[in-house]
């Protein structure tokens, strides 16, 4: 098994059967290679559904969108 963190992004799992939650659910895999989130705002938790960059294009807008003081 290996992990690999997605800048901004998703851990890449690779290699894994299943994937167990905090809460104790266990999640059969049937990838070679899954992709959980990270930001905690998708909306398959806990696969990464992409919502991350939609947050991160908000954060951008938002950024640029505020006057210097």
């Amino acid at each position: 098994m290996s992990a690999t963190p997605c800048p901004g992004g998703p851990l890449l799992l690779r290699g894994v059967e299943e994937v167990e939650t905090a809460d104790g659910t266990v999640h059969s895999v049937d990838r070679p290679v899954v992709a959980l989130c990270r930001c905690e705002r998708s909306q398959r938790l806990p696969w990464c559904d992409g919502t991350h960059r939609a947050l991160a294009r908000g954060a951008r807008r938002t950024a640029g969108d505020v006057a210097p003081a």
